[in-house]
């Protein structure tokens, strides 16, 4: 598939907390491999922060800048696979 039409394509993801199913690495991977890219920090172009358990302050942030906020199986449905 031509990069534009991966699911993630363009979009920037942030991950907060602990997942179960995957490390942090390879959730990022993942994000990569769908289009999408992974960064460490929320700013406006953040289309989305996936939260695990215990997220920090990154969850705080994307709330006050209004970024949609996904938990684990919400992010699992959105790259096609089970939770």
């Amino acid at each position: 598939a031509a990069p534009a039409d991966l699911p993630l394509a363009g979009k920037e993801f942030v991950l907060t907390g602990k997942l179960e199913k995957y490390s942090r690495p390879e959730a990022e991977a993942r994000i990569k491999a769908l289009g999408g890219t992974a960064k460490d920090n929320v700013t406006r172009k953040t289309a989305c922060v996936v939260v695990g358990e215990d997220p920090g302050s990154k969850k705080d942030k994307a709330e006050k800048l209004g970024i949609t906020i996904v938990n684990e199986a919400q992010f699992l449905e959105m790259i096609g696979e089970q939770p």
